[in-house]
């Protein structure tokens, strides 16, 4: 037999093989597809029948009408596994039907929320296609004749057909001319078809070729680019996504129905202090028994509510949802910050509340005797002279409240210049000298001489010292000394007030800069104290950017000072 011939029919038994191969596949390729397109299909409406399935509509004529609208055998089940409904079937013969828990596809619903089947229907004794969704009142099942979807593949095994019938008579017209070079472009395109096969999307197919053959060729030309773009966008909306989820504040964690741990973000890392990196078993996140037991209602197909619970030193917010393929997402949220402000809120309205009631309470009951006109004037004079004291406290008490109010939210910036240091102490301390004498204080300067000048908004630095000293003052016994001293450092300058008076305990020192706070809560109140000087002075002085440190022995005086950087 001469070449020509054996390449003909080698050719013709390779054309003859490749429709075969063609038909053959088309049924997985095609009909296989087709047969889930349709089960999609099914199932969508299944689940719009399960939203608008209410217990104000009969059953059975709900399922007639949705089966008549939408083409298919509609089956409504309890969750029971009683059928209540059925397109096919009369009201009358719904009690005689057999329990439908059994058939897999509504077993598969109330397990994991979607079931499906292609069996042999035992009331119509012929093949159906089957799509069961669970449903607030039970199961929605539809099921269609696969008839169309096997008809749909004979034709496409048909055309693959007709189209080979076609390739093998052009073949057997010009193989004679085309043999050897079709021989190389078959074993190229076959040669391109693998490469794609094995996941190779660059490879391309070359050559040029007329008829069939040259069709195919760009076929498979342009369904490797439509392949590797759309690779591409998958790889791009996989980045975006991941890129998305850990941009996040709020932790995310997301375990797949084999309970492996397939995403967290460095949130939730970070929160519950996993170290691994996906994937990773569930078992080794953290053992808490809230994250344990949303994460298990979450994975059986449940969903939480948000939990709130304590992590180490921190207050989380958990909740837990289950994915339509049986794993689940965890979403975990820091609230420390906002329950610690919360809890400032309460306690500043409450202190508050507290240090207006006794001034109101004085001013209220001096108020009422002053009404009584038959006082003696002294006495009247005295309860006027009370009203006027409680007044002018709660007057400080508000202007204290406001300014720390404005420094707070942010309506306060420093405007820093070069200050004398030695004027803006002595402009300071000049109105509290009168003060201090009566009380038998001696009231000193301390600059060091290296502290020329520094550098400070003045009417801060005022305030800071103001309040110091006033604090001093009214902490320190007769024969005391009260001194504002200032000395430099290499980056800054420190300037504060020391004096020799009771001195506070260790177990009170570090809480002394919050507001409202008081060592002695009665004393300070006599001596007109608001219990917010101290909680202005470290505002301001962190305003500058700069720190505040308090040195104090019981019994031997208290030393509060203020750094100013350079």
């Amino acid at each position: 037999m001469r070449l020509a011939q054996r390449l003909l029919l080698g050719s013709l038994a390779l054309l003859l093989t490749l429709i075969l191969v063609v038909v053959t596949l088309s049924d997985e390729h095609v009909g296989t597809p087709l047969e889930r397109l349709v089960q999609d299909r099914l199932e969508g409406e299944a689940r719009l029948l399960g939203r608008d399935w209410s217990p104000n509509h009969d059953p059975d004529s709900f399922a007639d009408t949705a089966g008549a609208l939408l083409g298919a055998r509609v089956t409504l089940v309890g969750p029971d596994g009683r059928v209540v409904g059925d397109s096919d079937e009369s009201t009358d013969n719904l009690p005689r039907l057999e329990n439908h828990a059994s058939r897999p596809e509504i077993r598969g619903a109330l397990d994991s929320g979607v079931g499906r089947a292609r069996r042999t229907s035992a009331s119509l004794g012929r093949e159906q296609l089957y799509v069961a969704v669970r449903a607030p009142l039970g199961v929605v099942r539809l099921s269609v004749d696969p008839a169309n979807v096997d008809s749909q593949v004979r034709r496409t095994q048909w055309s693959v057909l007709v189209v080979g019938a076609t390739a093998l008579l052009v073949a057997s017209a010009l193989a004679m001319l085309f043999a050897r070079g079709f021989g190389r472009q078959l074993a190229e395109l076959r040669d391109v078809a693998q490469a794609l096969a094995s996941g190779d999307l660059s490879r391309r197919p070359v050559l040029a070729a007329p008829g069939e053959v040259g069709e195919l060729a760009a076929a498979v030309h342009r369904m490797a680019e439509q392949l590797d773009s759309r690779l591409q966008a998958m790889e791009r909306d996989d980045l975006l996504l991941a890129a998305t989820i850990e941009s996040l504040s709020e932790g995310v964690i997301v375990v797949d129905s084999a309970r492996q741990v397939i995403r967290a973000n460095d949130a939730a890392r970070h929160l519950l202090g996993v170290d691994d990196s996906p994937p990773f078993a569930s078992e080794r996140l953290p053992r808490d028994r809230v994250l344990r037991d949303a994460l298990a209602e979450a994975l059986e197909g449940g969903t939480t509510e948000e939990m709130e619970f304590a992590f180490g030193d921190r207050m989380l917010v958990l909740r837990a949802k289950s994915l339509a393929d049986g794993g689940a997402v965890l979403a975990v949220r820091d609230v420390t910050a906002s329950r610690r402000l919360e809890a400032t809120r309460r306690d500043f309205v409450a202190n508050v509340s507290h240090e207006l009631k006794t001034p109101l309470t004085v001013i209220s009951g001096f108020a009422e005797t002053l009404l009584d006109e038959e006082g003696e004037p002294a006495q009247r004079r005295r309860f006027a002279e009370a009203i006027q004291s409680s007044a002018h406290r709660m007057q400080r008490m508000v202007d204290d409240l406001l300014d720390l109010s404005r420094i707070e939210s942010g309506g306060w910036k420093p405007a820093p210049t070069t200050l004398d240091t030695s004027v803006v102490v002595g402009d300071t301390l000049l109105p509290f000298r009168p003060a201090a004498e009566r009380k038998g204080i001696t009231l000193d300067v301390d600059i060091a001489p290296d502290v020329r000048t520094v550098y400070a908004d003045a009417t801060a630095l005022r305030q800071i010292l103001s309040n110091l000293v006033d604090n001093a003052i009214r902490h320190t016994a007769a024969g005391g000394r009260v001194t504002a001293f200032a000395t430099v450092e290499d980056n800054g300058v420190w300037i504060g007030v020391r004096d020799t008076g009771v001195g506070i305990s260790p177990a009170h020192l570090p809480r002394i800069f919050e507001r409202f706070y008081r060592v002695d809560a009665a004393r300070s109140r006599d001596g007109g104290g608001t219990g917010l000087g101290l909680a202005i002075v470290k505002h301001l002085i962190e305003g500058h950017g700069g720190r505040v440190r308090a040195e104090s022995v019981q019994g031997s005086g208290t030393t509060i000072a203020a750094f100013f950087p350079s």
